[in-house]
């Protein structure tokens, strides 16, 4: 066997219909007394929920994290935080509150609880990232990591369809990258089959019901894993062209992940078989090249498959290219910009992968 390492994460996780009812108890546990609930002003409801549950413990609500997390978001939401003497967070929605409270437990070192309701995974991970004038900035801080992660399936039972499934897509990309990347090691790969087993099939089966309880745990079960894995193994080219696209361009997180995806691994095909192998088994498509295999699943679960459905501008494409290949960073096969410029073309015109 190769020689590899593996970290844990310190992180405690409670995974169950309902365990959001578990909330007083896990911020007793933590020593949480002046608590304030992030969430985006759509899901403020929650946040409201989250407030009754916490009882005296709940110190206010700040509603207004944004998508790629502006810093001008987060500095709003240190003065107001600071000013009330909170003493630790929850966030509860999806990657742009969970990316709001990693801003801000960077900057405090304050605890929180996550309680995601989409499938990004981002909460698993010490990554997070700030966007500052057009650019999203990455960092990785073991600060920003939850001291606790409550998944409650029912809390993603009036998820959007639309939402649930480029959610579900942006967790596959973590565990489909993790699979070739630099530091993978045999816990890592286990868990990113599974994990992207689990959330093609949660998803195949949402398309047909979005009630489907059973689903819904298939996807969080799923999203959970594949955050692990992007927790564990890094990242690559695929992540580096998704904030590079969302951060520059303002594009919507998780659609670019689903859309770039079939694309990115296409792109490090020869250079990862194995990983290869496993993606196109884990999608139930053994006998289907990776790319193709997702690119497939997009059309199936009716997801949209270009940058120019989701409105980006051809003569963009140059620009995004150049910053892709600006800073070096490790990727199985060496990343050129004539080749990332290819890369984006097929996937602004939603091409078929051809391997």
């Amino acid at each position: 066997m190769q020689h590899f390492i593996y970290t844990a994460q310190p992180i405690r996780v409670c995974f169950g219909n309902g365990i959001l009812h578990n909330i007083a108890a896990e911020a007793d546990a933590l020593g949480m007394k002046k608590i304030f609930i992030l969430s985006t002003p759509g899901q403020r409801h929650l946040a409201e929920k989250v407030v009754h549950l916490l009882a005296e413990r709940a110190n206010g609500i700040y509603d207004q994290a944004k998508m790629h997390v502006p810093i001008e978001i987060v500095e709003d939401a240190l003065n107001i935080t600071t000013q009330s003497s909170a003493d630790g967070y929850v966030a509860i929605g999806g990657g742009s509150t969970i990316g709001l409270a990693k801003a801000l437990a960077s900057k405090t070192q304050l605890p929180f609880i996550a309680i995601p309701s989409t499938y990004s995974g981002s909460e698993m991970t010490m990554v997070y990232g700030i966007t500052s004038q057009g650019l999203k900035t990455t960092n990785k801080d073991p600060h920003v990591l939850p001291k606790t992660v409550l998944y409650d399936p029912e809390l993603s039972l009036n998820l959007p369809y639309a939402i649930s499934a480029s959610s579900g897509l942006n967790a596959i990309a973590h565990a489909a990258e993790g699979l070739y990347a630099q530091d993978i090691n045999p816990v890592s790969a286990l868990m990113a089959e599974e994990g992207i087993r689990a959330m093609a099939a949660g998803l195949r089966r949402l398309q047909k019901s979005t009630q489907d309880l059973q689903a819904r745990n298939d996807c969080l079960y799923g999203a959970w894993l594949c955050g692990m894995v992007l927790a564990s193994a890094g990242m690559a080219l695929h992540h580096k062209l998704c904030h590079t696209l969302g951060g520059s361009f303002n594009l919507p997180h998780a659609d670019t992940h689903a859309v770039i995806l079939p694309h990115s691994i296409a792109y490090n095909a020869s250079a990862a078989p194995e990983a290869m192998n496993r993606i196109s088994r884990a999608l139930g498509q053994p006998q289907d090249p990776a790319p193709i295999a997702l690119f497939d699943l997009l059309q199936e679960l009716g997801i949209a498959h270009s940058l120019k459905a989701l409105e980006l501008k051809e003569e963009n494409l140059d620009q995004a290219a150049r910053l892709a290949v600006a800073n070096a960073y490790w990727n199985p096969r060496p990343v050129e910009f004539d080749s990332v410029r290819q890369l984006l073309d097929h996937a602004f015109h939603g091409k078929r992968p051809t391997q």
